[in-house]
């Protein structure tokens, strides 16, 4: 009997976690999903793999709460890209009920707290004098940064569920819909749209694009990863990442989903079903595929090496230069962690029973853990200054440290 709620759980999880499009071929969309997710999740033979119950371990480091505050109702159950923003000592955090609140970064003392009637779904996104969140009815609102009141809002055809990003006073905002709109940070006045086709079936959520100098990178649910300028939205190259494959709808989901990372010259970007690659930052051309390891929460990188939450809950070690993998921490299979995020020595992860995991940069192991909240932890944790700032799904907001 266990076993099987654990299934459900990871059924449940997953199907809160795609969209169906509506259109010619939603009915029959629909239907390969229902089909397709039962095998995915379920198995053939009732054989899925239930989460990992965790195991005692020696600690080799010690964890502080910093501080731990609570954020309103977080994100009400709800899949969404409510991730907490750190910039200039101040942490910016939203609830999905149009609480925004701004807090000291060492102490979590509240600076200003703004409540609105939005719906938030995504961001902060953090800009000069700006803070942007996007809305469930497909509003983007710009608030002041030093103060809190709203300064302006834009509609934009569908829901928000990328976290903004900000660069040169171009806000740079993905919607369900697949476009990708460029704003004027000073008073969101529309610049450019880019408009990109969405699957039948996609997974809900879209990665924040990145700005490298001038161009603007950015990934779909097509499997494609495309450069654009970031003035006017004009394309300037595009790979292809993962290309559908399968008997089902779920089994051709190629979405890809995280935050692409860059370093030296390459991009780094996962996606749901095909595999982790690096492309040329100049062309696209892609360096090196890895299709053993696919992911939709994450990926971060170090000096060396890309760390990556993969679709089964493991988290693997890949090196830059070729994608191969150098070790892979399974202790916390199918717990449905955050992204991995690596600093100093360690790999950061949160879970779904509201744990965050130290792990090694060496070799994986597992450091020491602590539990801030029973309720799961979805958003990608932020380190800054050695801090590890944490959001849980009920607005617990927590700043951690290693000792």
């Amino acid at each position: 009997m266990m076993k099987r709620n654990n299934r459900s759980r990871a059924a449940s999880a997953l199907f809160a976690s795609l969209t169906i499009l509506s259109g010619c071929a939603g009915l029959d969309a629909g239907r390969d999903f229902v089909s397709g997710i039962t095998e995915y999740i379920m198995g053939d033979a009732d054989n899925a793999d239930p989460p990992a119950v965790l195991q005692e371990y020696t600690p080799e480091i010690q964890l502080q709460t910093v501080w731990k505050e609570s954020v309103g109702s977080g994100a009400d159950e709800k899949y969404l890209k409510l991730i907490p923003a750190v910039a200039e000592g101040t942490v910016y955090a939203a609830d999905n009920k149009g609480h925004l609140q701004a807090r000291g970064a060492s102490n979590g003392s509240l600076t200003w707290e703004a409540s609105t009637d939005y719906s938030f779904s995504a961001g902060p996104g953090l800009g000069l004098h700006t803070v942007v969140m996007g809305t469930s009815a497909g509003e983007v609102i710009g608030f002041d940064k030093a103060t809190g009141a709203q300064r302006w809002k834009t509609d934009v055809p569908s829901e928000v569920l990328a976290t903004p990003t900000i660069s040169k006073g171009v806000v740079l905002i993905r919607t369900t819909d697949g476009n990708l709109i460029g704003l004027q940070e000073e008073n969101g006045g529309q610049l450019w749209v880019s408009e990109h086709s969405v699957p039948a079936l996609s997974i809900r959520g879209s990665g924040a694009p990145i700005v490298i100098d001038s161009s603007v990178i950015a990934g779909f649910a097509s499997g494609k990863l495309q450069a654009l300028q970031l003035r006017d939205g004009k394309a300037l190259w595009e790979a292809t990442i993962a290309i559908p494959s399968g008997r089902s709808e779920v089994e051709r989901l190629v979405d890809l989903d995280v935050d692409p990372v860059a370093s030296r010259g390459a991009i780094y970007i996962s996606s749901f079903t095909g595999g982790t690659c690096s492309v040329s930052e100049v062309d696209g051309d892609v360096l090196w595929r890895n299709e053993a390891v696919s992911s939709y929460t994450g990926i971060s990188l170090d000096y060396r090496y890309l760390y990556i939450s993969d679709t089964q809950g493991d988290v693997s070690q890949l090196d830059q230069r070729s994608g191969a993998a150098l070790w892979k921490q399974k202790d916390l299979h199918n717990r449905q962690l955050t992204a991995a995020v690596a600093y100093q020595n360690y790999v950061v992860v949160g879970d779904f029973e509201g744990y965050v995991h130290w792990l090694s940069i060496t070799d994986g192991r597992q450091l020491a853990r602590i539990q801030v909240s029973k309720a799961a932890i979805e958003a990608k944790p932020v380190v800054v200054d050695d801090t590890v700032y944490i959001y849980a799904k009920d607005g617990t907001l927590a700043a951690l440290r290693a000792q």
